[in-house]
């Protein structure tokens, strides 16, 4: 089986970097760029600088025009970094949708007049098909669009939205109907409920969501919006007083000049939170790429960000903490008889089942006693497994071989006419039980031999992905339909923080809804129907694209992978982008610090020349300080993008720590790196000026 996942494009990849350049000036549009409204002001600021170096040029300006027109340049580079940031991040996404653009093809279907195999059916092109319309998809041809397999059953190659290319089955009547528009039928025929109009396919929605030109903002980023925008409010107010105060202090001390407009216009851009509003769009952007390369579609952006806020995770047992298929491990004896009668009596009544739990029945008997299922006895019957009787085996030879549950077995042995139950029977299938392992009774004719124990294998290395989690604050809940003995043991081999057993629709629903109402954010997966209302319920719900189409519609992110176990992968990736967010504001605040001790004795040195005592950077000129600040300013976005795009490192701790391992980082670290950049950019300006 291979596996082709979507790769990461690389940012540096030309295919990204010539378009993002192009698009990078179409944002310069006041129309778009008003969206931002800091980099707006900068924007402004710089048409500003830009008017200043002309009347420089024509003899009108107090400062040499090589200063306005350099100040003017490094403006505008820092509007056209902070859009190139964007267009980079969407580039990499638009290169995604036009890939997956190249796997539709405009088909035609086979509209059904009847629901049933062998009705009459008309040509049609997908374009015309409409929800709730029926049609028939036979072995070869493509399924027109997005629906529920509702007859038949059928090999499917999903390798055009999945990426993967090992064919899965869809079938009517289960968990595993639903069928996506693009994909193929490789063999056996099918008959298909369209569930979307087009242009409202579930590929329709993934190209939307990829390009991220249309992306929502979120309500983090609004609230971080709003305090940038107050920030720059601020400095606004700060910057327009300096002006009066300047020529007030002129006038009083009686010597030096006012600050200029130029210098004034410099200092409010370098103050405003330029950097972390310029890589904000592209954050989140970012984020949702990085989740499309674990092969994962989000449907919102608020998805992705309350699953960094999230607190308890709803896991179901099966295929998420468990491998999903219960493996025979121990045969046990009952009754007085041997693990050789128990092993070759199970190996019998379980050689015509397909099952994987029937299959490790076999291979246990042959590893542990080298018995083999060579051929089927002549007139061997076999006896399937059903709901009714929870039994199944063989009659082969005059005699009956049966495995099932524990009551069903001593039922059918009682109803042949057999008494002597093994006192030890009901001892051993409680210890089984109680192990978290399902016991599987034994007979042969009208003795019980013994028992099976399949165990519920936990996935390898669970247990320390839940110990980060706990680590984090994240509590844990299984949530299984088996007796409370099984989940208990499960949940306590797991390591779980708790379990919910005989679990019902309405019982997964109260859970959320008792969780949320004690001011917690809970996260979900889910595939069958009966998910759908606690998928609804859920701040994030996580489909299985293999599920129903109501459990993918009541999501609000879709695993094409269909792996329960991505949930945890979904909320790293949600925590990811907060601490970017968060560490790079950071940063940005505190880089303002170095800033002051750049500028501000540089713009009134003239007036107050014991503000010399400042430039503890022994920056060259006034001009040279002002100059370097607004180079450093500019020149520390495109530094970052990289960071911005790939987010920053995931590191599973308390939040308590991670405040502080990051405030030391990026808020330290934010302070001491412009008076470096500064200083060093002052040294090379100084070699010209």
């Amino acid at each position: 089986m291979t596996k082709h996942a979507p790769q990461p494009i690389s940012i540096f990849d030309p295919r990204i970097v010539r378009p993002a350049l192009v698009e990078s000036l179409r944002k310069l549009d006041p129309r778009t760029l008003w969206r931002n409204p800091v980099m707006f002001c900068v924007e402004i600021a710089s048409v500003i600088t830009l008017v200043t170096f002309a009347m420089s040029l024509a003899g009108a300006g107090r400062e040499p025009a090589w200063f306005t027109g350099l100040v003017s340049l490094w403006l505008w580079l820092t509007v056209i970094f902070s859009t190139f940031a964007e267009a980079l991040a969407e580039g990499r996404g638009k290169a995604r949708a036009a890939s997956l653009r190249k796997t539709r093809t405009e088909v035609t279907a086979k509209l059904l007049s009847k629901t049933e195999f062998g009705s009459d059916y008309t040509l049609v092109g997908a374009n015309q098909l409409r929800k709730d319309d029926c049609i028939l998809v036979e072995a070869g041809e493509l399924i027109a669009g997005d629906g529920d397999v509702v007859a038949g059953a059928a090999l499917v190659n999903e390798a055009a939205v999945t990426g993967e290319s090992a064919p899965v089955v869809r079938e009517s009547g289960g968990d595993r109907s639903a069928v996506t528009g693009g994909t193929t039928v490789i063999a056996n025929a099918i008959i298909v409920r369209i569930t979307a109009n087009p242009g409202e396919t579930f590929l329709d929605r993934m190209i939307s969501m990829i390009e991220g030109a249309k992306r929502r903002k979120t309500p983090n980023e609004i609230a971080l919006e709003v305090l940038l925008i107050a920030l720059t409010l601020v400095f606004l107010l700060v910057c327009a007083n300096l002006s009066p105060l300047s020529i007030y202090s002129v006038k009083a001390a009686g010597q030096g000049t006012p600050v200029s407009l130029t210098v004034l216009t410099a200092l409010f851009v370098c103050l405003a939170p330029t950097t972390i509003a310029a890589l904000l769009p592209a954050i989140g952007i970012a984020g949702m790429d990085r989740l499309f390369q674990k092969n994962v579609i989000a449907l919102s952006g608020r998805a992705i960000e309350a699953a960094g806020d999230v607190n308890v995770l709803l896991l179901d047992k099966t295929g998420t903490i468990t491998l999903g298929n219960r493996e025979a491990v121990e045969f046990v004896p009952v009754g007085g008889h041997s693990e050789q009668e128990v092993a070759e009596a199970a190996l019998m009544a379980s050689m015509t089942d397909e099952t994987p739990e029937g299959r490790s029945i076999v291979v246990l008997a042959k590893q542990k006693y080298g018995l083999r299922a060579e051929a089927l006895p002549a007139g061997a019957e076999n006896i399937p497994f059903s709901a009714e009787t929870r039994l199944s085996g063989m009659d082969a030879g005059g005699k009956k071989y049966r495995k099932g549950a524990s009551d069903s077995t001593v039922a059918f042995v009682k109803g042949l006419g057999g008494k002597a139950i093994p006192g030890d029977l009901a001892g051993v299938v409680d210890r089984v039980a109680r192990a978290g392992a399902t016991p599987l009774v034994v007979s042969l004719d009208t003795e019980i031999l013994g028992v099976v124990n399949l165990k519920d294998i936990v996935k390898g290395g669970i247990q320390e992905r839940f110990a980060q989690l706990r680590s984090m604050g994240i509590k844990t809940v299984m949530i299984t339909g088996d007796n409370p003995l099984t989940a208990a043991a499960i949940a306590a081999e797991a390591q779980v923080d708790d379990f919910l057993a005989q679990a019902k629709p309405e019982e997964k629903l109260r859970l959320i809804r008792e969780n949320q109402e004690a001011g917690y954010m809970v996260a979900m997966t889910g595939d069958g129907t009966n998910d759908a209302p606690a998928l609804a319920q859920a701040d994030v719900a996580v489909a299985m694209n293999t599920g129903t189409q109501p459990a993918r519609e009541a999501a609000n992110i879709i695993d094409l992978d269909s792996n329960p176990t991505k949930l945890l992968d979904i909320v790293e990736v949600g925590k990811q982008i907060l601490m970017t967010r968060g560490n790079l504001t950071t940063f940005s605040i505190s880089n303002d610090i170095a800033k002051y001790f750049a500028i501000i004795p540089a713009m009134m040195l003239s007036v107050y020349p014991q503000l010399e005592a400042l430039n503890v950077m022994s920056l060259k000129t006034p001009l040279s300080a002002i100059l370097s600040a607004v180079i450093f300013n500019a020149v520390i976005i495109p530094l970052l993008v990289p960071l911005a795009l790939r987010g920053t490192k995931f590191r599973p701790m308390p939040a308590e720590k991670l405040l502080i391992h990051n405030l030391l980082l990026y808020g330290v670290g934010g302070v001491i790196a412009p008076f470096i950049g500064i200083k060093v950019i002052d040294m090379a300006v100084g070699l010209f000026v």
